[in-house]
This record gives C-alpha cells, sequence and structure tokens, in this order.
C-alpha cells in the first residue's frame, strides 16, 4: 500500500458526514473536527457559538490504491445539499458551512471540476475551496458518534448528483 492520503470536508453536521465516509471502501480512518478558523484548538461548544470561524469538518484518511479524491468529493456532494448557505437541515451558523479544505492543486483541481459538473447540471452550488489550515480533532464522544449510539444521519441522505457515471 502507497502513504495513506488525506482529505478535509465540511458538509454541516460532522456526524452525519463521518458517517458516509466510514462507509466507503478505501477509507481508512475517519476523525471528526473543526478547521478554517482563527482560535486555535477550539473546543465544540466555542465553534458552536459561531466566534471561531471553524467549520465541523471530517478528516479522511484513504488508500489511494483503492480509492480516489474525485471518489471521495462526489460522496461529498452527494451526502449534503451543497446549494445551502451556512446549514445543512436543522442545523444554522457558520460551523455547517459546505466546504473543501484541500490540501494540494490536484484536490483543489479536482474539486473545481465537480463543482463545474453540478453548477452545468442546474445547481446553484455554495460549497466554497479554501486551503486547508490545521485540523483541531474533537472531543472524543463525537468521533464515530452514529457507530457508538446505533443510529443514522438525519441531517444527511444520499441523493445522486452526478449525472456522467
Amino acid at each position: 500500500m502507497n502513504k495513506p492520503e488525506r482529505a478535509l470536508f465540511a458538509s454541516g453536521c460532522f456526524w452525519g458526514t463521518e458517517y458516509y465516509f466510514r462507509k466507503q471502501p478505501g477509507v481508512l480512518q475517519t476523525a471528526v473536527g473543526f478547521t478554517g478558523g482563527h482560535v486555535k484548538n477550539p473546543a465544540y461548544r466555542e465553534v458552536c457559538a459561531g466566534t471561531t470561524g471553524h467549520a465541523e469538518v471530517v478528516e479522511v484518511l484513504y488508500d489511494p490504491e483503492k480509492v480516489d479524491f474525485e471518489t471521495l468529493g462526489r460522496l461529498f456532494f452527494e451526502t449534503h445539499d451543497p446549494t445551502q448557505v451556512n446549514r445543512q437541515g436543522p442545523d444554522v451558523g457558520t460551523q455547517y458551512r459546505s466546504e473543501i479544505f484541500y490540501l494540494n492543486e490536484a484536490q483543489k483541481e479536482t474539486a473545481e471540476r465537480l463543482i463545474r459538473l453540478l453548477v452545468d447540471g442546474g445547481l446553484n452550488v455554495a460549497t466554497q475551496l479554501s486551503a486547508a489550515s490545521a485540523f483541531y480533532k474533537a472531543e472524543e464522544y463525537h468521533q464515530d458518534y452514529y457507530a457508538k449510539n446505533g443510529s443514522s444521519p438525519y441531517c444527511h441522505i444520499y441523493t445522486k448528483r452526478f449525472q456522467d457515471r
């Protein structure tokens, strides 16, 4: 196996986002946390107060021999509503924004291409693209939330959005 690669996705409540990425073949590990803000090592309550600038994010470590960034990006766009601004379902606030925090130019270019496909298909995509910054892992009780609690996401529902495959 090659060295695992990393991706950072924000699509509303990180519990639901993580739920889908954990099921994706080739994903080795996930962690939920925060990035994109100006406070070092923020706590969940601080992020929820909307004063840190952070988004709720899922860090995905994956085997590039088994899954590529494009497949993960498609999953990201098909498991939340990328037309929503600072919200998903009943969750409202800047911490619930739709954003891909790219780690290199290849990730950025792939994300831009996926957004173009969606826009060309008629979606008014609100997803932002930003260079990745420090990732801060959330408290342990947030990790693998749905697996620990035996439930499934209420804000994230799979919706096929790409017609080219």
